[in-house]
Parts: structure tokens; sequence; C-alpha cells
């Protein structure tokens, strides 16, 4: 569907399509068109318009297909949906419209109340070589971890960190190296036991003693726990919402940090349009 078709569809249509709001998608294409601006050098005709080739990578993110299959519904050769979707990314990214507040926020500026920490897993293809190092004992398959720290008065994500699928949930924690303020309380499971350590102001779940078990406060402190946290488990929905997050991911592991990062962007772009 080329973008003379895609204006004929209602809001929600747009958006159950190309997994973005038709604004963020305006924005997308006035940051393509600023780059173009800054040219030096005339491309001449391009196959694809500025509003296709957004388009195109939307595509590419949300359903996750091959560029081989993609290239067929686009009448032009797999080799320009690769190139076309790896410029749109990195225009986008270099645009500053798309960015994350980034670590150095949770110490700087706005300071939020409560943040929670949690990490995702997306599934990839067995690495060729260091196969135990991307291999999770939790999901039995090798993946990458995504940690996300999340603002949950705003449901903002605030950073984002990532890691092999061996590295433990709170190894990964200290090895992106994120600071919270004195003042900001943060909420992690159990996979962030030892939090309270390198932060006071955190809590986890209680673990249920040795030939013991959890006393009914302990219980109901759980449970409220659960209730705030669960916040960073719709986020994740939101963003596996394209398929390139939630199904096994084929291409080079490289470029997985960054498309995470800035489809995270899409999510806090069009949350800041909703509030």
């Amino acid at each position: 569907m080329r973008y003379e078709q895609a204006q004929d569809l209602l809001p929600q249509e747009f958006k159950r399509l190309y997994g973005v709001k038709r604004y963020t998608f305006e924005v997308m294409v006035e940051a393509m068109r600023q780059h173009n601006s800054l040219k030096k050098k005339d491309s001449g005709n391009p196959k694809l318009t500025l509003e296709d080739q957004v388009l195109v990578a939307l595509q590419y993110w949300r359903e996750y297909r091959t560029y081989f299959h993609i290239a067929q519904d686009w009448g032009v050769s797999e080799s320009t949906i690769c190139r076309t979707v790896h410029k749109v990314e990195i225009v986008l990214m270099r645009s500053g419209r798309f960015r994350l507040p980034g670590k150095k926020s949770l110490r700087l500026g706005l300071i939020p109340d409560t943040i929670a920490v949690d990490v995702t897993e997306s599934p990839i293809e067995r690495p060729q070589r260091g196969q135990k190092q991307f291999y999770s004992g939790k999901q039995k398959r090798h993946t990458f971890k995504s940690q996300l720290v999340i603002d949950l008065s705003t449901h903002q994500i605030i950073c984002m960190a990532h890691g092999k699928g061996r590295r433990h949930d709170f190894h990964l924690w200290k090895a992106s190296r994120v600071q919270l303020h004195p003042r900001t309380k943060g909420l992690g499971d159990r996979g962030y036991q030892g939090l309270a350590k390198l932060h006071a102001n955190s809590q986890t779940p209680k673990k249920k003693p040795r030939n013991q078990q959890l006393s009914v406060t302990d219980k109901r402190a759980n449970r409220e726990l659960a209730r705030l946290r669960v916040v960073v488990e719709h986020v994740n929905r939101q963003l596996k919402i394209f398929r390139i997050l939630g199904e096994r991911y084929r291409n080079r592991r490289r470029r997985f940090g960054l498309r995470c990062n800035l489809i995270a962007a899409f999510y806090n772009f069009e949350l800041e349009l909703a509030g």
C-alpha cells in the first residue's frame, strides 16, 4: 500500500497497519525531508518517495517480513528495501526527534518519584560462535535482553540497555551503570535481588525462606509491588506490537539496540501526544 492509498485509511486503521499514528508518520517524513534539504548533491529521481520510504521502514518493523517479500509488494529490488530501511533508521535517530531521555535524566532535570526496571527478551537465531553467551536458561533459547527503566507516573521509557541472553538481569543493571537519585524509589522483580545494596530507596519481592512460608504481610507486600510494576508489562506489549522485537530476530545483532531504542522513542512520542 503506497502513500496515496494509505491516505484513505481511517486513523485507527493506519495505526493497526503501521504501528504508529498518522501524526507520528508526518513527523518522520518531515525529518526525512529536512535531511534531504541538507544534501549538497541531488540524488536524482528515487524509486520511492519520502513518504513511501517511511512506509517501507514502518512495514518492515511492524510485520518483519523479509526484504525480498516487501520488495515484491513495492516493485523494487531487495537491496533497495534494505538500503531504504537503514537510511530511515539513521536519519530518524540523527534528527533528535525520536530519542529517549537517557540515564542522565534520572539524576538531572525532572527527577522521577518512582521508577520500575524490568528485562524483556527477544529470541534470536542460534549464533555460529559464542552460543553459550546468548543462551537464556529462563527462555530455553538464544535471546537478546533489553532492560527498560520506566517512570511510573508518566509511563515513559527513560532509558534502555541491552545484553546477551545468558547475562543475569541484575548484572545487566550494574553493567548499564544507571544511577538513581536518592529521592527516586526503584522497583524491581526477583531478578533484581540485591538492588537495595546499590540504591537504598528500592524494593524487590520478598523471597520465601528455605523450608518456611512467607508471612501474610510479605505476601500482601509482594502483591502490591506486582500491581505497581504491571505497567512495565503493558509497555513491553506496546513495543512488541512491532514484530521485529517480538519474533525471532534474523538481522545482524549490532543493529538491534538502535532499532529497539527507536521503537521505544516512537512509544514515548505518542505517549506525549496523548497526554
